[in-house]
């Protein structure tokens, strides 16, 4: 059963992810050479806390940390550590808050310094193929649309797509019904979007193929192949006027501005 939201309800789930995007935008300021993940960490919850949130990860099934953090080969659900990052890194950030009830759920991919022309490929295609599964967060739609979007997208520009882990429905619970693949063979298939429906959509893209081992500490997922990996989030609304993007007034990729010039830079 896939809940429907009521407007009141979206605003909610709206205003848990303000403060799920003031942590990405402050962590855009703060990733560098020399910093830790660790100390992002600790200034993510200080943040979350002081806007009344709750660290939505933190504690969830055991997870230890407010941040899920991906550096390099890592897809998803990485552990804050003391390691600093270095340059030419890059570093996937994954924040999720409690808040008057609600979650908000998020990711981003940062580039640490000036990173290599493939990493930096891998951002914006991953950075478009969320752009183009928001699109389809229309009434109407169907749920398969938004796994092919991703699909043709990432591997016509010769990456590949995670299967393992998927986006979900938000709410009242941080993981809700429907299951949000990044891959479908066909467009048109699946549930049919209706106003109220709530997703967090999130594309995890590999630079090489796209099979998946665990670590020994049970949460942190990475490339089979120790390619570098992308992860980029967004919670979004189905309205009848299109698609919310929840946390932000403006687009996805404008609101990935302050990434854009060192993406520009690398790239050239």
């Amino acid at each position: 059963m896939v809940d429907v939201k009521t407007p009141g309800e979206i605003d909610l789930i709206d205003e848990a992810n303000v403060i799920v995007h003031r942590v990405l935008d402050g962590i855009a300021e703060r990733v560098a050479p020399g910093v830790t993940t660790l100390e992002l960490d600790r200034w993510a919850e200080g943040v979350i806390r002081e806007a009344g949130g709750v660290p939505a990860f933190l504690n969830y099934k055991g997870f230890p940390s407010t941040l899920c953090t991906a550096l390099n080969d890592v897809i998803v659900h990485g552990i804050p550590d003391e390691r600093p990052l270095q340059d030419g890194d890059i570093l996937g950030i994954d924040c999720g808050v409690l808040y008057k009830g609600y979650y908000g759920d998020a990711a981003r991919t940062y580039a640490i310094g000036l990173v290599d022309g493939e990493a930096a490929t891998l951002l914006r295609v991953t950075m478009e193929a969320l752009d183009r599964a928001v699109e389809k967060m229309v009434p109407g739609g169907r749920l398969s649309d938004i796994g092919y979007a991703v699909q043709t997208h990432v591997e016509r520009n010769g990456f590949s797509v995670v299967r393992e882990f998927v986006g979900h429905g938000v709410g009242t619970a941080l993981h809700e019904e429907p299951q949000v693949p990044n891959f479908a063979k066909r467009p048109k298939k699946g549930l049919r979007f209706r106003p109220g429906h709530v997703l967090a959509l999130e594309p995890m893209v590999n630079a090489g193929k796209a099979a998946v081992e665990m670590d020994p500490d049970g949460w942190t997922a990475r490339t089979k192949d120790g390619t570098l990996s992308a992860h980029f989030e967004y919670s979004v609304a189905v309205t009848p006027k299109g698609p919310r993007l929840l946390g932000r007034e403006r687009g996805y990729l404008a609101a990935m501005a302050t990434n854009d010039e060192v993406l520009l830079a690398a790239a050239s």
